[in-house]
C-alpha cells in the first residue's frame, strides 16, 4: 500500500513530476494565497486594446497534460484499499478516487458515480480515450449504476480503466473481460 510518505511521482499541471506529498504542499500553498484554479487570459478587444479576463473553467477541452496528469494520480492510488466514502489513501471508493485524481488539476466533479455519470458528454464505446470515464452496474444487464471507473488506455489489444474494486481496492483492468463487459452500462468523456 502506498501511503502518504510516498515518493512515487505523478504528473503535476505544469510539466514537472513531483511525488504526492510535495504536490499536496504545492496545492495547499496556492489555496492560501487564493491563486487555486484563476488563471487569466489576455484577449484583445475590438478596438485593440488588451484585456485580461479569467478562464472559464470547463470551457475548453481538456489538455493532454491534464488528462496525464489525472491518469498518473489515479495510478499513485494503487493498492489502496477500498473503504465505501473514502477520498484518501487510507481507503477510497470508486468516486472517490475520481475525486481525489480530477483534485490534482483543481477540477472540481460530483461525488457519487451516479451524479458522475451526467458530469460530461456521452460516447459510445468505440470513441474511448483515456481520461474518459465509464459506468457500471451491479449486476449483468442492470441499468442502474453502481461504479466507475477512468480509462487509462486504449489500445489494439483493448481497453483499460483503474477503479477502486470492493475486494482488490484501487487496480486496473481490462473493459474486455465478461465480468466488466457484462455489466457496462455508459460511458462520458468529463468536463474538464
Amino acid at each position: 500500500m502506498t501511503g502518504c510518505n510516498s515518493t512515487r511521482k505523478v504528473n503535476y499541471r505544469n510539466g514537472h513530476y513531483v511525488s504526492a506529498r510535495e504536490m499536496a504542499r504545492i496545492k495547499a500553498e496556492e489555496r492560501r494565497r487564493g491563486g487555486a484554479r484563476k488563471s487569466k487570459t489576455v484577449r484583445t478587444t475590438p478596438a485593440g486594446r488588451s484585456k485580461v479576463v479569467a478562464k472559464r473553467k470547463g470551457s475548453a477541452a481538456p489538455t493532454r497534460r491534464e488528462i496525464n496528469t489525472v491518469i498518473e494520480t489515479a495510478r499513485s492510488y494503487q493498492g489502496t484499499p477500498y473503504k465505501y466514502g473514502g477520498t484518501t489513501r487510507m481507503g477510497m471508493d470508486c468516486s472517490g478516487l475520481l475525486l481525489a485524481s480530477f483534485n490534482a488539476i483543481q477540477v472540481p466533479i460530483p461525488r457519487s458515480s451516479n451524479e458522475q455519470a451526467l458530469w460530461g458528454t456521452p460516447i459510445r464505446p468505440q470513441e474511448l480515450q483515456a481520461g474518459d470515464l465509464i459506468f457500471f452496474g451491479a449486476s449483468p444487464g442492470s441499468g442502474t449504476i453502481t461504479h466507475v471507473g477512468l480509462v487509462t488506455d486504449v489500445s489494439t489489444e483493448g481497453v483499460q480503466f483503474i477503479h477502486s474494486s470492493t475486494s482488490l481496492g484501487v487496480v486496473e483492468n481490462s473493459l474486455e473481460s465478461d465480468y466488466y463487459l457484462s455489466r457496462f452500462i455508459k460511458a462520458v468523456r468529463p468536463r474538464i
